[in-house]
């Protein structure tokens, strides 16, 4: 029992990464119906910015933790929002009106992009950060000196997590910007009809994702300790995974899916092999999307005529 809680923390943990990542792919597919696949990109680039400001802190003499870990946050959003703004000007604006497939070569090529622009800039060898959120809490004490532990790190990831869950939801739910979204998400056309400027509304959309991965990009680095230009690739895929698992466009169904996704790994690898917790994460996700086809709290998409 106690090595099961113990995974189950940690499941909901790597899950909370995934699931800020998530939402990135979902929001963007929720309003322009196209999978931005170098969105794994900027949470890398997030992870990279955090620990190039840490350095530069660190340089200057400035220690103290919580200041530190607030101006990480601060630059590594600001940056990345930046990124996301670009590419969405850049990349995707003049291929929205053409061919589905063209806007999916075009992410693909950004994604590519990216990954060897930090590549040739920060070099291919791993980054290392020691730990710097140290200390547990002993949650439960059993039999034979196994015990259920939890870091301050991941209560800092999940604490963290629900937080920026809670706020974009409201942000969507119960703002102008939202109530934007929502439009477009329905029919851009009409959105645009009715006064919403559909070419911002989108470009705000992909800079929320942007500054939700750096966030993740950021807890990744002090949770792992170790980030190199590839991480974006992986962690990418399996947040896509999780957004389509949960249901893509729905943003509860990204946090869920990033959970169950999170908590899969975790629990294969900890009673079974690590080798193989990407394909029991997969075989997964194609047993669920055979009986559920929109994902665990996707809508089915209604054809317009």
């Amino acid at each position: 029992m106690e090595y099961f809680l113990q995974q189950l923390i940690n499941g909901v943990t790597l899950g909370s990464i995934y699931g800020l990542i998530a939402i990135g792919y979902t929001m963007v597919y929720g309003i322009i119906g196209m999978i931005n696949f170098a969105h794994g990109e900027i949470f890398m680039l997030g992870s990279f910015i955090a620990l190039t400001v840490f350095l530069a802190l660190a340089a200057l003499g400035i220690t103290f933790l919580p200041v530190v870990i607030l101006i990480m946050i601060i630059v590594a959003m600001l940056c990345t929002a930046l990124w996301g703004w670009t590419i969405e000007r850049v990349a995707y604006r003049p291929l929205r009106g053409s061919f589905r497939l063209a806007p999916l070569i075009t992410a693909i090529g950004m994604s590519i992009f990216l990954q060897n622009f930090v590549q040739v800039t920060q070099g291919a060898r791993v980054k290392p950060l020691p730990p710097q959120i140290q200390g547990t809490i002993t949650l439960l004490d059993g039999p034979g000196g196994i015990a259920v532990q939890i870091s301050y790190m991941q209560i800092i990831i999940i604490a963290m997590t629900i937080v920026l869950m809670t706020a974009f939801a409201l942000i969507i739910s119960r703002t102008s910007l939202g109530r934007q979204q929502r439009a477009c998400e329905q029919d851009r056309k009409m959105a645009s009809l009715l006064g919403v400027n559909v070419d911002r509304t989108i470009s705000l959309t992909f800079v929320m994702g942007a500054s939700l991965a750096a966030v993740a990009g950021m807890m990744y680095l002090l949770y792992y300790g170790v980030i190199d230009f590839y991480i974006g690739f992986i962690a990418g895929v399996k947040a896509f995974t999780a957004a389509v698992l949960g249901g893509i466009g729905s943003l509860p169904g990204a946090m869920l899916g990033g959970l169950a996704i999170g908590l899969i790994e975790t629990f294969w690898s900890g009673y079974f092999s690590v080798e193989y917790k990407d394909v029991a994460a997969f075989s997964i996700l194609a047993i669920v999307l055979i009986f559920m086809p929109s994902g665990l709290l996707g809508r089915p998409e209604v054809e317009k005529v």
